[in-house]
C-alpha cells in the first residue's frame, strides 16, 4: 500500500528537495515571518502540537541557517515526520502563515476508519494510526 500523509502547505506534490525547503524557508524570512522545527511520530491530523527542534528561530534571517537544523532534525529523527512552520505575528497573536512536511518515514502502516454507531443511530467516525499501536520510538520501523 502506498500512503501519503497529507497536511500543510505543498502535502500533495511530491517531496521538497532542499533547494526548494530554502526557497520557501526565505520567502518566510522575507515576510517577517519566525520559523520553527517540530518533528512528531504522531501524524494525526488532530495531533497540532508536535515536539520541537530547539526554539522558534525568531531572529534568525539566514534560509541555510534554518536548513541546516531541518538536516540536524532530519539526522537525529530519520524515521519521523518532521516539519517547518513560519509565523505571522502581524495579528498580535501567534498564527500559523505556513507549515510544510520536509521528512516523512521511509513506512508508515497508514490509518484506519472506525466506525461507530451511538445512541439515536447516529454513526461517528475515528481516525486511527495504525503506527501509534507501537510505542514512541518504534512507529515507523519495517
Amino acid at each position: 500500500m502506498s500512503f501519503h500523509l497529507t497536511q500543510g502547505t505543498f502535502s500533495y506534490l511530491p517531496p521538497l528537495t532542499d533547494e526548494e525547503i530554502r526557497l520557501q524557508v526565505e520567502y518566510a524570512l522575507n515576510n517577517d515571518w519566525p520559523v520553527s522545527v517540530e518533528f512528531t511520530d504522531d501524524p494525526h491530523p488532530r495531533n497540532v502540537y508536535w515536539e520541537m527542534w530547539g526554539m522558534p528561530m525568531f531572529d534568525q534571517k539566514d534560509p541555510a541557517s534554518i536548513l541546516y537544523e531541518v538536516n540536524e532534525c532530519r539526522r537525529a529523527y530519520p524515521n519521523y515526520y518532521i516539519r517547518v512552520n513560519a509565523y505571522d505575528r502581524s495579528y498580535g497573536r501567534q498564527t500559523t502563515a505556513i507549515s510544510f512536511i520536509v521528512n516523512r518515514p521511509h513506512y508508515d502502516p497508514g490509518f484506519g476508519l472506525i466506525r461507530q454507531e451511538v445512541a439515536d443511530r447516529q454513526i461517528r467516525y475515528t481516525i486511527h494510526s495504525y503506527a501509534a499501536d507501537q510505542p514512541h520510538g518504534e512507529r515507523f520501523q519495517e
